[in-house]
């Protein structure tokens, strides 16, 4: 199993910028991906970056791509979401999510193993 602690949310006023943190532990060999997802209150859970454990390879939502960046190190196991130029339509709580499994990057349903989620809120 994994274990996700997501950390870094806060309040920011739109055009600022936040870094959430994913650390993770337990069973990390063989994780195939792992991504950020978010949720606005009463809006479905939504997919925002992910990244391929072994190539590195990302992916981004259309409404974050050019101003979120994921990115790991290794090193320390953590997942990084580097988000700029915030605006108001991103506050959201803010998961990180791990696969050992490789799928539909963008769906919730393929990631087995969850955060607790991180508050994220731009004001305008």
């Amino acid at each position: 199993q994994v274990q996700l602690v997501e950390s870094g949310g806060g309040a920011v006023q739109a055009g600022g910028s936040l870094r959430l943190s994913c650390a993770a532990s337990g069973r990390l060999f063989g994780i195939y991906a792992m991504a950020w997802f978010r949720q606005a209150p009463g809006k479905e859970r939504e997919f925002v970056a992910a990244m391929t454990w072994r190539d590195g390879d990302t992916y981004y939502a259309d409404s974050v791509k050019g101003r979120f960046t994921i990115s790991r190190n290794n090193a320390k196991n953590t997942v990084y979401l580097q988000m700029n130029s915030l605006k108001p339509e991103d506050t959201a709580i803010y998961s990180c999510a791990a696969t050992y499994y490789s799928g539909d990057y963008n769906r919730p349903g393929e990631y087995g193993y969850w955060g607790q989620g991180t508050q994220v809120t731009v004001s305008s």
